[in-house]
Formats: C-alpha cells, sequence, structure tokens
C-alpha cells in the first residue's frame, strides 16, 4: 500500500492489517496465552478481524484431549477478547501504561471443534464503548463455518492500578 493509500484509508478508519510484531506491541500477551497471529483487517472503533493459526504444538493439546486434540472453548473465547483488546488499545495513547481486562462474556456458544490445521477468523464488532468501559460481539470460524461465539464485556485499566489490586487481594488473603 503506498502512503497516500494507507493516509486514506486510515482517514477512513480502516487499515489493511497487523502482522505478530505489532500485535505484540500492543497486547502484553506472550506465548503460551497470545492466541491472535495476525490481524487481517481493522476499522477503527469499530471492527476488527484477525486470525489464529491452530498447530498441534498449542501445549494445551497435550491435555485436551489425548488422542483427539480440540481446543478448549474458552481459548476461542479469549482469541476474541485479544482480538478486541488490539482494536481498543489501537485508540489509547499511552497503551504501554494499560491493560484491557476481560468484565464478563455472555451468551456464548460453540458450534464445531477447532482441532490442529485450522486456521480460525476471529471478528469482533465493538456495540457499545463509553469511557473505559465496552461490550463487542465476537465470532469465530473455521472457513466460512462459524465455531463460536459470545458477547464480550471488559474494561481498560491502568497495568499500576491491576498491580495495586492483585497485591491487595493477595494480602488479604494471607
Amino acid at each position: 500500500m503506498t502512503d497516500a493509500a494507507h493516509s486514506a484509508s486510515e482517514s477512513a478508519g480502516a487499515n489493511t492489517g497487523l502482522d505478530i510484531n505489532a500485535i505484540m506491541r500492543l497486547l502484553p500477551h506472550r506465548f503460551p496465552f497470545l492466541l491472535i497471529d495476525r490481524v487481517l483487517e481493522l476499522t477503527r472503533q469499530k471492527r476488527i478481524v484477525a486470525i489464529k493459526n491452530v498447530t498441534i504444538n498449542e501445549p494445551f493439546f497435550a491435555g485436551h484431549f489425548p488422542g483427539t486434540p480440540v481446543m478448549p472453548g474458552v481459548l476461542i473465547v479469549e482469541a476474541m477478547a485479544q482480538a478486541g483488546g488490539v482494536l481498543l488499545l489501537t485508540e489509547i495513547e499511552d497503551r504501554e501504561n494499560k491493560l484491557v481486562l476481560f468484565t464478563g462474556i455472555e451468551r456464548a456458544k460453540f458450534r464445531r471443534p477447532v482441532v490442529p490445521g485450522d486456521q480460525l477468523r476471529v471478528e469482533v464488532t465493538v456495540t457499545a464503548w463509553r469511557g473505559n468501559a465496552g461490550r463487542m460481539e465476537g465470532m469465530a470460524f473455521v472457513g466460512d463455518k462459524r465455531a463460536a461465539e459470545a458477547t464480550i464485556s471488559c474494561r481498560v485499566v491502568d497495568r499500576s492500578r491491576s498491580r495495586a489490586g492483585n497485591a491487595e487481594a493477595s494480602a488479604e488473603s494471607e
């Protein structure tokens, strides 16, 4: 894409995608918990399409399930949340000091198993965003078949605040 085309697409709110290095600059997640490999489409403040290449090398396949590997549904929902996090963090200037945390999962449905060799396409659309809290609709596909869907709620917090909250919780449990 030329610089002029890139500028035109940005002014329209669209971006053609992000590679793994750009994703890792936005999200704090790392192996084995980074669950998106590439962003194919990003429309600022509205929608993102990302992919996860599912391989037998994923650590969760060792126990889920031996001899019949199936990607856990909760990790498919986590991939949706991570894609949504990328979408939201692109809008935050001091993103290195922020985290996007899950606050709820509703209406999660799992329609087909996701197995090694599949390419999971994750589509997330923002349905509400006010201040530092939002709601997104996520869908995951393998090819043209829907594998899962969920409504995800989240909140953007300061990383220092989330660390302080963890310290308080640890102190209370001692």
